[in-house]
């Protein structure tokens, strides 16, 4: 009966084989390393998908986009180019508009023709006016518009994240200035 002698109540029990001396086995240490691998590609995996729900502040084409000139220097005829909203800002006698670039027929960028005071398509042929009321070529219906608001100060933006379809030019599109 000596052998059924008992380790005292406070002394650490002997390193089983193969244990390190913290007392994590090889298994446990693998096991371990496992599951921190695969929380870790969960949590890349939680982090790429909300990055991709999570809303963007749109800047450029798609968000709200201020004309480079305020509305009192925009007289009726004249035709700005606005690069970063992919829009003509437009002034007729019925107001401003703003004019979606893309060609309707099958989208190209229809460039502004000074010296003809029309819009007109390189590739097919429309041409527009103005007001974006199609008058010659392919192109079934006007150039498409774009929403604007004026502020206080004369600031002119346009929001080029809402596109309107057209099937005639009515000067009521036209905001009154």
């Amino acid at each position: 009966m000596a052998d059924d002698k008992k380790a005292p109540a406070g002394a650490a029990a002997p390193p089983a084989s193969g244990a390190r001396p913290d007392g994590m086995t090889r298994r446990q240490m693998l096991r371990s390393s496992m599951f921190a691998t695969i929380g870790g590609m969960f949590t890349l995996v939680a982090a790429g998908g909300g990055g991709m729900v999570w809303p963007i502040k749109l800047t450029g084409f798609g968000g709200i986009v201020p004309a480079p000139v305020k509305v009192q220097d925009v007289k009726v005829g004249d035709v700005v180019t606005v690069r970063d909203g992919k829009y003509y800002l437009t002034r007729t006698d019925e107001g401003l508009m703003a004019l979606y670039w893309k060609c309707v027929h099958l989208g190209c960028t229809v460039p502004w023709n000074q010296s003809a005071g029309k819009f007109m398509c390189p590739c097919h042929g429309s041409v527009y006016e103005p007001s974006g009321q199609n008058i010659a070529g392919p192109a079934p219906r006007p150039l498409d518009m774009m929403e604007i608001t004026v502020d206080p100060d004369g600031t002119i933006l346009v929001n080029t994240g809402k596109i309107t379809e057209r099937n005639a030019h009515d000067p009521s599109h036209a905001t009154k200035v």
